[in-house]
């Protein structure tokens, strides 16, 4: 049986990953960069990269498509483009850079570490009004707020 580190380690060798410098630097380099944010609209509100698009993680593969109510053209007409997939770790952002590659995207990245890692790299957030976030709201935003409940039961 899987679960979710062990489909995230299955999929790692098949993926690109970018770590937060690396993304600066090819940010610097290709303003045609399409940077997606793939958590849920909640925690990108809170805060983002600038520049991106929030896209969730559940309709990302309907909004790179043609056809369907969440379809982003910017994403579905881009298959050949340079597509950075970003989340909360990066673990959210690999399996949906798996799935990009499969749906025939060509030049797909996730970030490697995500915004927590991003932040801990001081790099610039921004909030929905686009006022940059101090580091330190970064921190308390990015902590894991795992409870007792979330936890896996001991063995009987």
């Amino acid at each position: 049986m899987k679960n979710f580190v062990s489909l995230i380690e299955d999929i790692l060798p098949e993926i690109n990953e970018l770590f937060p410098w690396d993304l600066e630097e090819r940010i610097k380099e290709n303003s045609e960069i399409i940077l997606v944010d793939i958590r849920e609209p909640y925690e990108y509100e809170v805060m983002h990269l600038d520049g991106t698009i929030n896209v969730p993680r559940g309709v990302l593969e309907s909004a790179c498509d043609w056809g369907y109510d969440e379809t982003v053209p910017k994403l579905a007409s881009s298959r050949k483009n340079e597509v950075i997939l970003i989340c909360r770790s990066g673990n959210r952002s690999a399996l949906a850079a798996y799935t990009l590659q499969l749906m025939g995207y060509e030049n797909v990245s996730s970030l490697k570490t995500g915004l927590a890692g991003w932040n801990d790299y001081e790099l610039p957030l921004v909030n929905n009004e686009i006022n940059r976030v101090p580091i330190e709201t970064g921190d308390d935003f990015f902590e894991s707020k795992v409870k007792p409940e979330q936890m896996e039961p001991e063995s009987q």
